[in-house]
């Protein structure tokens, strides 16, 4: 396996595992055990990975990324719109 190989793999196993927690949070609409502290840092974490990736020009760590930031960025505005509303 080349690295670039490795690279989608590797995209596709982390990113993926967020599809679990979106679909879970998106179906029972309740963050209140999710950190937003977290997610707050892990989102901008992933968007400063995807810039790293447009100035690197890896398509898997920009592909990665920019799924992981849109997924994360979901259940992040679920917490925050809770938080906003009194319910999370």
């Amino acid at each position: 396996m080349n690295p670039e190989q490795l690279g989608y793999v590797a995209a596709l196993l982390t990113t993926g595992s967020f599809l679990p927690q979106v679909l879970h949070t998106l179906k029972s609409r309740d963050t209140r055990s999710i950190s937003l502290a977290m997610y707050l840092m892990f989102v901008t974490g992933t968007l400063l990975w995807l810039l790293y990736g447009w100035h690197i020009g890896s398509v898997p760590v920009i592909a990665a990324n920019l799924i992981t930031t849109l997924l994360a960025s979901i259940i992040l505005a679920m917490k925050l719109r809770q938080l906003w509303h009194g319910r999370g």
